[in-house]
């Protein structure tokens, strides 16, 4: 459960800081095109450097364009860009547009919109699905919580059979899966039989269990909506 928790309050705090970045340098995006002064280059060579991939083969590799141009001043500048691809974007001797800060010309950037806008992008795409992520599984447990709050005052308390303790396979933590009580009951108003089955327990519950019957609580006139009530089992001891 600790794992848990720690996992999506990560998520969410990684999520959001990678958000708040990807607008920082959105923002720095757009200082940058305000100021910037446009000038020709031509691309002298294409550097090739590893990617993430550890396979040998040339789709591991990514090709960053070295560029060469002169500023309004007549220096002759030349920078490597900070965006490289597979299969290279540019060929040697092409001729590009480049944008650069005339205090600050071999901070040059090609004029394309992954060299300009592919960081932000990136950043605020990962961002985004790590927050979505943290934030869902925060959701979720404050959702369930109030579900449980609601169902424990204003539900109908039936007696259900126990049926049996098996693995949820569809979790996994610390390479464990935790287990569920299933039990079930016979609706006497339409004589159909509701499965219920109990929250994630992370000890295997089946040498506690000496009752036949288990407790749950229904939402009335909507069995689907249900809380079983597992209280009667110890604790588990934090480690």
């Amino acid at each position: 459960m600790r794992t848990i928790i720690f996992i999506k309050y990560l998520f969410a705090i990684i999520g959001f800081g990678m958000v708040v970045g990807s607008f920082f340098l959105y923002q720095n995006a757009i200082t940058f095109l305000e100021t910037a002064i446009t000038a020709e280059g031509v691309v002298t060579d294409l550097v090739r450097s590893r990617s993430s991939s550890s396979s040998s083969s040339d789709s591991s590799y990514t090709y960053a364009p070295v560029v060469k141009f002169k500023t309004n001043q007549g220096e002759s500048i030349e920078f490597t860009s900070g965006t490289s691809s597979n299969p290279p974007s540019y060929s040697r001797g092409e001729k590009i547009e480049i944008l650069y800060i005339e205090e600050r010309p071999h901070d040059a950037k090609i004029n394309s919109f992954f060299s300009l806008w592919g960081a932000p992008v990136m950043v605020g795409g990962i961002g985004s699905v790590f927050f979505l992520v943290g934030f869902g599984i925060i959701y979720w447990g404050i959702r369930k919580a109030r579900n449980k709050k609601y169902l424990l005052q204003h539900g109908v308390r039936i007696n259900t059979q126990f049926q049996s303790v098996s693995q949820n396979t569809s979790l996994k933590v610390n390479g464990r899966h935790p287990y569920m009580i299933t039990s079930q009951w016979q609706d006497p108003t339409t004589s159909m039989i509701h499965v219920f089955e109990s929250d994630n327990i992370w000890f295997d519950p089946e040498q506690q269990i000496n009752v036949d019957t288990i407790m749950v609580y229904i939402e009335n006139k909507n069995p689907a909506k249900y809380y079983m009530d597992i209280s009667f089992l110890p604790q588990l001891a934090e480690k």
